[in-house]
């Protein structure tokens, strides 16, 4: 494996505590001799001092007993070669492997349990620049909610007492040469957490070969993906259900459930610092962003209802509307299709008033709070995010502390010098990188090209649909044929979204372990790009062809445009801005209501299938299983990349289309409150333990949400302007009747003479155009009337939103003193340390006289 070899030691100390040998030594911020630190050793009897150190990892395969006699034992035989290989470079590595089988006649189950020894822990938390813990700091969590409730002595419902407070720590990067200056270092079995052990084994466990490593055959994700091995998974601590009057300490995991992962506390706030100790930073940043925006969408739900409510108050109030509905015959509209009938504008009364219910005045104003909404959103996620990178000690993570990942160290095809650790690493050259990922790039485009040509599809559909059910006989579905093709085509979009979604993802995966990306972070960056880049295009292509194509180019009566022959949609009675309300709401709702089946029932129907079918039952399991058999009924976690597209997806929803659908805010908001505890309860109850991964934030999703937040200035400047009556209503109450009167006819032109001489009879239809059928002096003024509005609109909304940017800081202050005070204090160590030694006569380069002896494996 690609390690770097261990080197000389460090010999200045930084920041030390008081020595366990010290009656009244130095508090923090002190200084000790390079000497002292060096002669400290790790005591040769307390090496592996523990008869039975605690199970880290499990690896599991199942093996048929009936196949030894199969014509596929070749391949039973290769994965026995590489499996005794695995475990044999395994225990190389100084892991201690105890082995446990159930079987009976026609198939056995084999559990390794895979435990390190201390040495092994020491070794490898140095070599990962694992951070451990100085001293100990009161835990500072809070919420702002409960300090100003607190400031107004206002009872807080949402608060509740948690036990087992995790503390928070100053620490630094382990060095066996320093152990005695970490807590609890006195305590072998202790002092290494439970997390901390799993990442210490998955280490081990992803570089380790079983053959060739050029031709990757190392690590166990390969083994997995090949059959080798069924599961490796870390334990959980013990079940999660809780005794009834047990006086018995509840465990890490029993703690989660009973104060987070029920239904009943989903008002109360989410203990993530539980949550960051037992499943790691990177799981806990994810329902912190998720708690807080579901919090931020509280106040965007209730305007969005009042702005919905006044919509439906308006509507029998809106004279437009009203003269639609009582037009009777004297609306004659031109037909739909081409052998269609002629139809009264009258029939479409529904439509109309559907239509009105979001589109009106209150829409501009809800677009625009929504807008700054977002801006404030993001500007306060980065405060909060700093605060918690900062109580859990990751702030510097991304660009100092995280090593390579495990395939790219093992496949490398060279090795340099990292500038700022100025340690040796694996490298792929930039240049080698960039070829892949243009050549990925060609494939996200063929993929794109495939969205497309499905929403053309869809598009003809409609427009055939159309024309079949207006064609009907019944007056009602000649009426809403156009609305019916909408509803039906919106569902058949959403089950073409699902299947190439699916595609895509697996696609998505192949392409980015191909370009080498050096460390995790840049992995799932890239990964997590590729797959919203898609998915964008997937999901929102339909609702943007509706909000700002669908209509436009229709043509007049007697010259209509067509698409392979088929006449272009038209914007029914209500206008486009119904129908892309009724899109949002089948997509964005139905997709949420599939989601949640699919988390509710899908692990139900998993859990019952692997119990059915799992030969440990057959081999008799017993009514009380052992805990890597319990934990090996569990389903395997399948990460967070689903969670966030889900709830990123949501977020364009809420924000790029809102000025269409204000109720948008509520139904996320109502999704959202179900999505935590549904998650929630995922982690603790049905999925097996994930390995804890460290993060400072929440990635390239924060980027994407910066980037959905302005295009949805954007996209609602230009709904308001050119897919709303907003403007032509403002302009004709300006120009011609304050109340409105005359709106209608003054939306409809008249059919050119020719058409109307072929036909006999005259129409109407909605343009503003001359009787030839060319565009009015109206139209002109209008569309500069909405090229301006578009302007105005995103000037103010992006002048408030850098604004804002500007008036909140990104850092809390007290966070900001409190970096600035650490920052000090190792200066001044610093300092210290340099006089000392320089008084001693030691340099502050030369290694440590002698190094703890560990017995660290070669």
């Amino acid at each position: 494996m690609l390690r770097k070899q261990a080197g000389e030691e460090d010999s200045v100390v930084l920041i030390d505590m008081t020595s366990p040998e010290a009656g009244n030594g130095c508090s923090y911020g002190s200084t000790a001799q390079a000497s002292e630190a060096g002669k400290q050793q790790v005591a040769p009897s307390r090496v592996g001092s523990s008869a039975n150190p605690p199970i880290d990892f499990v690896l599991v395969w199942e093996e048929d007993l009936r196949s030894r006699e199969n014509p596929t034992q070749d391949k039973t035989d290769t994965n026995e070669i590489w499996r005794e290989t695995f475990l044999e470079n395994l225990r190389v590595a100084g892991l201690k492997i105890d082995q446990r089988d159930v079987q009976d006649e026609a198939a056995a189950v084999h559990y390794i349990l895979l435990s390190a020894p201390w040495a092994v822990l020491c070794y490898y938390a140095e070599d990962l620049r694992l951070k451990l813990p100085l001293q100990e700091l009161p835990n500072q969590a809070s919420n702002w909610s409960a300090t100003l409730l607190e400031w107004l002595g206002i009872p807080n419902i949402l608060l509740e007492n948690v036990p087992d407070t995790p503390p928070e720590y100053y620490s630094c990067q382990f060095k066996a040469s320093k152990l005695q200056w970490f807590l609890g270092s006195d305590n072998q079995d202790t002092f290494f957490t439970s997390t901390k052990r799993h990442q210490i084994l998955f280490e081990i466990l992803a570089k380790t070969p079983y053959g060739h490593q050029k031709k990757g055959l190392f690590g166990i994700d390969q083994l997995l993906a090949e059959g080798v091995f069924s599961a490796a998974f870390p334990l959980h601590d013990g079940p999660f259900s809780v005794v009834p009057e047990s006086s018995q300490v509840l465990t890490q995991r029993q703690v989660l459930f009973k104060h987070w992962a029920r239904w009943g506390k989903w008002r109360k706030y989410q203990p993530l610092d539980h949550v960051r100790r037992y499943f790691g930073e990177k799981v806990a940043l994810y329902f912190a962003w998720l708690g807080f925006y579901t919090g931020w969408l509280l106040p965007a739900a209730v305007v969005g209802t009042v702005v919905f409510l006044a919509g439906c108050f308006l509507v029998f109030s809106d004279v437009p509307t009203q003269e639609l509905c009582h037009s009777s015959d004297t609306f004659d509209m031109c037909p739909l299709c081409s052998d269609c009938s002629f139809w009264l504008l009258s029939s479409a009364c529904t439509l109309a008033q559907a239509g009105r219910l979001f589109d009106h005045g209150g829409t501009v104003f809800f677009s625009l709070f929504m807008a700054l909404w977002a801006v404030l959103l993001l500007e306060y996620w980065k405060r909060k995010n700093a605060t918690l990178a900062y109580r859990w000690d990751c702030s510097d993570y991304e660009d100092i502390e995280e090593r390579p990942r495990p395939q790219f160290a093992a496949t490398a095809p060279m090795t340099a010098l990292n500038p700022i650790t100025g340690e040796d690493e694996p490298y792929f050259p930039e240049k080698n990188r960039v070829h892949r990922m243009l050549a990925g790039s060609v494939v996200l485009l063929m993929m794109v090209a495939v969205v497309i040509v499905c929403l053309v599809s869809i598009i003809l559909y409609r427009a055939v649909m159309a024309i079949i059910v207006s064609k009907s006989n019944n007056a009602f579905l000649s009426a809403w044929a156009s609305r019916i093709a909408s509803l039906t085509g919106s569902v058949v979009n959403l089950v073409f979204i699902l299947i190439l979604s699916k595609v895509y993802v697996i696609l998505a995966q192949v392409l980015t372990r191909w370009e080498m990306h050096r460390t995790q972070t840049a992995f799932e960056d890239a990964f997590t790009l590729k797959v919203f880049i898609f998915q964008f295009v997937n999901f929102y292509a339909s609702p943007v062809y509706i909000a700002f194509f669908k209509g436009r180019f229709v043509g007049y009566p007697g010259n209509y445009h067509t698409l392979f022959g088929v006449r272009n949609e038209e914007c029914p009675a209500g206008g486009c801005l119904s129908e892309l309300a009724q899109e949002l709401l089948v997509i964005m709702v139905g997709k949420q209501i599939i989601n949640n089946v699919q988390e509710v029932l899908v692990p139900k129907l998993k859990g019952c299938w692997q119990k059915l079918c799992s030969r440990r039952k057959k081999a008799g399991m017993g009514a009380n299983p052992a805990p890597w058999e319990a934990d090996y009924e569990l389903l395997p976690c399948e990460g967070l990349f689903h969670e966030y597209l889900e709830m990123v997806l949501q977020f364009g929803f809420v924000t790029i289309f809102v000025a269409a659908c204000p109720l948008a805010p509520l139904f996320a908001l109502l999704n959202n409150w179900v999505e935590i505890r549904l998650d929630a309860r995922k982690f603790v109850c049905e999925y097996r333990r994930p390995v804890a991964e460290r993060a400072q934030d929440i990635g390239i999703w924060f980027h994407i949400l910066a980037g959905l937040t302005h295009l949805a200035v954007i996209s609602n400047a230009f709904l308001l302007a050119f897919s709303s009556d907003f403007l032509p209503r403002v302009y004709y109450s300006w120009t011609r009747a304050p109340d409105l009167r005359g709106f209608l006819n003054f939306t409809l032109a008249r059919a050119p003479p020719t058409f109307t001489s072929a036909h006999n009879r005259t129409c109407r239809y909605r343009a503003f155009r001359d009787d030839d059928g060319h565009y009015s002096p109206t139209y002109w003024t209008l569309l500069a009337i909405r090229l301006a509005f578009v302007i105005v609109f995103e000037h103010v909304v992006f002048s408030t939103g850098r604004f804002l940017d500007l008036l909140v800081p990104d850092i809390p202050e007290s966070v900001e003193i409190k970096v600035k005070r650490e920052y000090y204090l190792a200066k001044q160590a610093l300092a210290e340390n340099e006089a000392l030694l320089g008084a001693t006569g030691v340099k502050d380069d030369q290694p440590p006289s002698s190094e703890p002896s560990l017995g660290l494996p070669a």
